[in-house]
């Protein structure tokens, strides 16, 4: 099995990035760059992360015309990560371009191609949250309409929380890989997330991939902290 954990780099300088990505590296699949240190740290994060030989997930959810989308998109390959994210609210024609950007662009390079992640519903957001913003407040409803949307326009990923992974599972092709934010080991203090499972529920109800950030670079030793995690895997 693969090691199936991705360290949330939420932390507010690429100084710390990188000390918590050298303390952890050898005990995780990968490294999330979100929109606050990529926005402090800018692309040069992504090469310091990748010079470690660790694989990056670069999570800025891009949601914009069809052209902006596939050059941003472009400009992520070019940069060597393997994972990256666009907002499915976007629509099928910019979820076709940015999958077909990654595609052509990461050939010219002769490079694999990223997998691209369409994000669904974020795990901050509930039945509330969509009425808010003027969809219908079922969460789970969304979730599988986006998901459907996303695998037809070509995409091979999916970004859900852990309480849409079974119904996702019966829903979408085994190939399709859903990487599931929102775990938590119960021992941290409650926070934005609302919809989560342990990285063990997760796992089984077909998670491929599990975003963990305030367990691990919240915990006063990051490194046990992931060891912990990784053994109660079973993937070690």
């Amino acid at each position: 099995m693969q090691n199936p954990i991705i360290v949330a780099l939420d932390v507010p300088s690429p100084e710390a990035a990188v000390k918590l990505a050298e303390q952890v590296a050898p005990l995780i699949g990968a490294f999330k760059i979100g929109g606050e240190l990529f926005t402090a740290a800018g692309p040069d994060i992504v090469r310091r992360i990748r010079g470690t030989g660790a694989a990056v997930f670069l999570d800025l959810k891009f949601h914009d015309i069809p052209n902006t989308v596939a050059k941003a998109v472009a400009s992520a390959v070019r940069l060597d990560v393997q994972m990256l994210t666009v907002h499915t609210f976007g629509g099928g024609e910019m979820l076709r371009a940015a999958e077909k950007s990654a595609q052509e662009t990461a050939r010219g390079l002769g490079r694999p191609a990223p997998l691209v992640l369409g994000v669904t519903v974020l795990t901050s957001h509930d039945a509330g949250t969509l009425s808010e913003i003027g969809c219908a407040p079922d969460v789970a409803g969304q979730v599988a309409r986006l998901a459907s949307l996303a695998v037809g326009a070509g995409l091979c990923g999916l970004v859900c929380s852990p309480l849409e992974l079974r119904l996702l599972r019966q829903t979408v092709p085994a190939r399709v890989q859903l990487v599931t934010p929102g775990i938590r080991t119960g021992a941290e203090k409650a926070d934005d997330q609302k919809r989560t499972l342990s990285p063990q529920e997760a796992l089984a109800a077909g998670a491929n991939w599990l975003v963990i950030g305030r367990p691990i670079y919240g915990a006063a030793q990051p490194r046990e902290a992931a060891e912990r995690i990784l053994a109660s895997l079973d993937c070690a």
